[in-house]
């Protein structure tokens, strides 16, 4: 997990890219304020039990309506509000799978209303080169979209 998340920072901090500031923050230190003020997002999480970890999911959990979480009548993603689709990256970690974890996460960014700017890094196993430069890459790609 560690090794990933560097490498992602690492990417959002790539020399050609200018104008981006990068701030990092764990789940269960991250809020509401956070999400508002932040014009895209990384999320990383380990795979556990088929699901997202529960940093993760207690950060959504805290932050969802306060940064414009809808979901519809019939319980499912209603986008979030009209006009803010931020983009956001997402990596994951397993040891057997991650496509629970990926799945409920996908779920929730889409009742923010956030837009998928790059396909999800998923990490089976010991994390090695290939994988931390993909995860150099995802950093670098949110951090290209942003560059203002």
């Amino acid at each position: 997990m560690q090794r990933l998340a560097e490498a992602v920072v690492a990417g959002a901090h790539d020399d050609a890219l200018e104008g981006v500031e990068v701030v990092v923050r764990p789940a269960l230190a991250a809020g509401a304020d956070d999400v508002l003020a932040a014009d895209g997002y990384v999320l990383g999480t380990p795979a556990n039990f088929g699901y997202m970890s529960g940093a993760l999911k207690h950060f959504f959990d805290t932050v969802f309506l306060q940064a414009g979480g809808a979901l519809g009548e019939d319980g499912s993603a209603a986008g979030g509000e009209p006009g803010v689709r931020k983009p956001f990256g997402l990596w994951v970690h397993g040891r057997h799978d991650t496509t629970g974890a990926v799945r409920s996460v996908l779920s929730i960014v889409a009742a923010l209303g956030w837009t998928q700017a790059a396909d999800v890094l998923e990490v089976l196993g010991d994390v090695g080169e290939a994988d931390e430069a993909a995860g150099y890459e995802l950093g670098a790609t949110l951090a290209a979209l942003l560059m203002g």
